[in-house]
């Protein structure tokens, strides 16, 4: 969804060495979409802090609030907190306390800066 929306170049898609994420068919999906895969070295836990902080943030936020009766209700739920608050709402101290989304269009919009 992120790159259909988006068509994001240069984008390193990192992860832990989960086998998912390193087989060769997530590897040929990577770069059908023009993403490198990258994966995190064993027992490194800062490597992949972003994504670690992201995904505690959604169970403190959502899964440990609510009990779901099927796995469309919880994967409806995460959706609509992702989509319809974390990505457009959710201030972030990181991001100069914008939103994701207000801060990938500050990004987008700021001038070029020439590098040498």
């Amino acid at each position: 969804m992120a790159v259909r929306q988006r068509q994001p170049v240069g984008v390193i898609h990192h992860s832990d060495k989960g086998c998912q994420y390193t087989s060769l068919a997530f590897g040929h999906r990577c770069g059908a979409a023009g993403l490198r895969p990258s994966t995190g070295s064993v027992g490194d836990s800062y490597d992949n802090a972003m994504c670690e902080s992201f995904f505690a943030t959604l169970k403190h936020e959502l899964t440990r609030r609510h009990r779901f009766k099927t796995r469309a209700q919880a994967e409806m739920a995460i959706f609509e907190s992702i989509e319809g608050f974390y990505n457009p709402r959710r201030r972030h101290s990181a991001l100069d306390y914008k939103s994701p989304i207000k801060y990938e269009q500050a990004a987008l919009a700021a001038p070029e800066i020439p590098t040498a």
